[in-house]
């Protein structure tokens, strides 16, 4: 089965915020938005908003064992595994098992996310 397809809409408008969800540990600092999604494979398109002081220290570094792309949107955000700031327009891709964040943010950042559950190894 392919991912969901939705029509045409802006996720970024102001009569989308009621789909925002927030991330769980993250005092309402980061909130996730799931575009598109395959029940098959675990495979999805998000976009991930991060708040002007959003900071996941608390949740640690993350190791995923698929790949996962990520663009940045708006804003700009610090990723301290890589020790860079990821500015509007930067793409990261990332292999199986790469370490990444934790992340933090002085004005706020919005991320788009493209992760493979579906292809690890």
């Amino acid at each position: 089965m392919p991912k969901s397809l939705v029509a045409c809409w802006n996720p970024l408008a102001p009569e989308s915020a009621a789909r925002w969800t927030p991330v769980a540990g993250l005092q309402g600092k980061v909130e996730q938005l799931t575009l598109s999604q395959d029940p098959e494979t675990g495979e999805y398109t998000r976009l991930v908003r991060f708040l002007p002081g959003a900071d996941t220290t608390a949740l640690g570094g993350n190791v995923h064992r698929y790949p996962e792309e990520t663009f940045i949107v708006s804003g700009r955000l610090y990723e301290h595994a890589s020790r860079q700031w990821l500015e509007q327009g930067h793409y990261v891709s990332r292999g199986p098992g790469e370490l990444h964040g934790p992340v933090t943010t002085d004005v706020g950042c919005v991320v788009l996310e493209i992760s493979f559950p579906g292809r690890t190894g």
